[in-house]
């Protein structure tokens, strides 16, 4: 073949290439017809002509928009508690967190709305980095995509519409209107639907502005977790020991009781008073670190429903109060479980029907509960950590067909 020749085929398969890799953006019959319901819909509850011509003006439409791209991203290995609490509860972080502690608890020192600063530092630190990532999408753009998509659509439809009724009031410009991928905005990343509940006009200058006016951004925080349940009195919890024969049945952040009948069950808890009402949890099973939560914990969940979050939020206040605490978290040697790991012990308990829950390789409270029943099958200690010999024993119960599978070795399980 002549270089004339090869020069020809490289360059049509180029062509190729490139016209293959070309995505039109020009919207589609159907996405013309649900975005002209969708402004229908906005202008009967009652958002201008006005704002929706400012917020609709650009096409929003692409086939393969970055904002789905990432409501549907996974990481192949789940991160182990420890690991994302290195990662998420950093030296840095704790370091800036606490320079800026030293210089807010000046304007701050009673916290606000009967939250104390360091918790409102530690959800800032966590949620942009104390300011620094706010996102970086337009609003509008960001919850447009996402309403048109089916997974979720009804609602992100429902923020779309508190996002332009804060546009109709003002608040912020629609330039200015930045969010996260998923519409989470400003200084402690606020779903507009959030902001409509809680956010409050702290300076009194008639616009709550949450991106780029600190104070209101920080006491809408405080309002939030203040009428959601915070109480002042109690911290979030603390790390405890439990005993060699913990019943670890009993290891659940649903399962509470006083301070003083834990202590009788051998859990060793350092600074809390004995009529407290609290939960044990293991998040990495019974090799891991133990912690015991109080109510404050769960009201961290209700801002976020991941335990790992609630416990990041609770170490880096700690962090942050106290010098004398480390700020490094150590990572513990776990076995570095993998969605589809968690997806075949989902499966499993599927099909021995033992309970009915989904197969998502996510790591709920429903799926440790059943991985307990499960343990308890196999005569493993139940912590609810699928951890790699749960993973042999469902091996070897494919190849057997029985419960229990003979144990590689003797295990000792708690009464």
């Amino acid at each position: 073949m002549s270089k004339k020749s090869v020069a020809i085929v490289l360059f049509s398969v180029l062509l190729s290439a490139f016209s293959a890799g070309a995505v039109s953006q020009t919207p589609p019959p159907e996405y013309t017809k649900w975005l002209k319901e969708l402004k229908q819909e906005m202008a009967d509850k009652g958002i201008s002509e006005k704002t929706l011509e400012t917020a609709f003006a650009k096409n929003y439409y692409h086939p393969r928009h970055d904002v789905v791209k990432k409501d549907r991203r996974q990481t192949e290995f789940v991160l182990t508690s420890s690991a994302y609490l290195h990662r998420v509860v950093s030296a840095v972080r704790v370091q800036k967190g606490r320079e800026h502690y030293q210089e807010l608890k000046k304007k701050y020192p009673q916290g606000l709305s009967g939250v104390p600063l360091h918790y409102l530092l530690a959800f800032w630190g966590i949620e942009t980095n104390y300011g620094t990532h706010k996102g970086g999408y337009p609003a509008i753009e960001a919850l447009t995509v996402l309403s048109y998509d089916k997974r979720r659509s009804a609602f992100f439809r429902n923020e779309l519409y508190h996002a332009l009724k804060i546009l109709d009031e003002g608040h912020i410009s629609f330039n200015k209107m930045e969010s996260s991928w998923a519409g989470a905005m400003g200084h402690f990343q606020f779903m507009p639907s959030t902001f409509a509940s809680y956010a409050i006009d702290a300076d009194n200058d008639g616009h709550i502005n949450i991106w780029s006016d600190f104070d209101d951004a920080i006491a809408s925080a405080a309002n939030y977790l203040s009428e959601i349940g915070w109480k002042t009195e109690q911290p979030w919890g603390m790390p405890v020991k439990l005993a060699w024969n913990f019943n670890y049945a009993l290891a659940d952040r649903h399962k509470n009781k006083t301070v003083a009948e834990w202590k009788e069950r051998g859990v060793e808890i350092k600074g809390a008073q004995d009529d407290w009402q609290g939960a044990v949890i293991i998040p990495e099973g019974r090799r891991g670190q133990a912690y015991m939560v109080f109510d404050n914990f769960h009201t961290i969940m209700d801002w976020n429903k991941s335990e790992n979050y609630a416990l990041a939020v609770g170490l880096l206040a700690d962090k942050l109060k106290n010098k004398n605490l480390s700020a490094n978290i150590k990572v513990s040697k776990g076995y570095p479980l993998t969605r589809d790991d968690i997806k075949k012990v989902q499966k499993f308990i599927q099909e021995q029907k033992i309970a009915n829950i989904s197969i998502d390789g996510t790591l709920g409270t429903q799926t440790r509960r059943a991985i307990k029943k499960l343990q308890k099958k196999f005569k493993l200690p139940a912590d609810g950590y699928p951890d790699y010999l749960l993973l042999k024993n469902i091996q070897n119960f494919a190849q057997r067909g029985y419960y229990p599978p003979i144990p590689s070795r003797k295990l000792h399980r708690a009464k």
